[in-house]
């Protein structure tokens, strides 16, 4: 049997994709983060369905229940707030698979970002601008940032920076991007994306703070910091220009003439 790592989305309990949601029905066991993934999702769950919150379970314990399915024959719904590729903890999971010799695979999901820049309404690249996002966090005490990768080495490059798990540090994070940006750059924090309770606070780095910690932000958002999520000035892309060379279009196949048989 297999373990499916499944990204739920970044909370709207219908933006789980297709495949995760017929996935998730046919597995007879579902281990999830019930202080992240939507509990209408495990609706989807066939009835009788072994249903296990991890929130609070380390990771032999997680481990453990995920190689006991696999012996007993169930498929094993992995659940993961976001897209599993980023800031998932997966990796560790799939290491600890590999060793007890269990199969898996991933089916992706609608990353935090891409619903906070659906909310702010934004392109994230914008022709002449920006065309590069970066996705990265500040060091914490529990897990440091490698070598190369703290906010004042990525943000001497002038690209849009997308923040997880960083709310709480929201004065270190403005302290450390405005040499690079300004503080007239736009800014902006989205919590809950996607979710009824969703909060989006736009500003620039001179005031984003101030709007983050009197709006009691601290967990479940991510900063976005950069030129783009102001842009308005720009040249249109190449991809639908009209001085652009396309292909002619196929010609139709002459319809056959008309013969006097009968």
């Amino acid at each position: 049997m297999t373990v499916h790592f499944i990204g739920a989305g970044p909370g709207a309990a219908d933006l789980i994709t297709v495949r995760g949601a017929r996935t998730l029905e046919a597995c007879g066991v579902c281990l999830y983060a019930g202080s992240l993934v939507p509990r209408e999702l495990l609706d989807a769950c066939p009835p009788g369905a072994r249903l296990i919150d991890t929130a609070q379970l380390d990771l032999d314990t997680i481990t453990a229940e995920m190689v006991r399915a696999h012996r007993e024959g169930h498929d094993v719904a992995r659940l993961h707030s976001g897209d599993p590729s980023v800031f998932s903890a997966v990796a560790e999971q799939m290491r600890r698979l590999d060793a007890a010799g269990v199969p898996y695979d991933v089916v992706p999901g609608v990353p935090a970002f891409a619903a906070a820049a659906a909310a702010l309404k934004r392109e994230l690249t914008v022709p002449t601008v920006g065309q590069t996002v970066v996705l990265t966090r500040v060091a914490q005490r529990a897990t440091p940032m490698p070598e190369g990768e703290d906010l004042a080495t990525l943000g001497r490059s002038g690209a849009l920076l997308v923040l997880h798990l960083a709310a709480m540090y929201v004065d270190r994070v403005v302290a450390e991007l405005l040499p690079h940006y300004g503080a007239d750059c736009p800014a902006a924090v989205v919590a809950m994306a996607s979710r009824p309770d969703e909060l989006v606070l736009r500003g620039t780095l001179a005031d984003i703070a101030c709007q983050v910690k009197d709006a009691g932000v601290v967990r479940t958002a991510v900063i976005l910091v950069g030129r783009t999520l102001g842009a308005e000035q720009f040249r249109d892309s190449h991809l639908y220009s009209a001085d652009r060379e396309r292909p002619h279009a196929p010609c139709a196949e002459p319809e056959p003439a008309p013969t006097d048989t009968p």
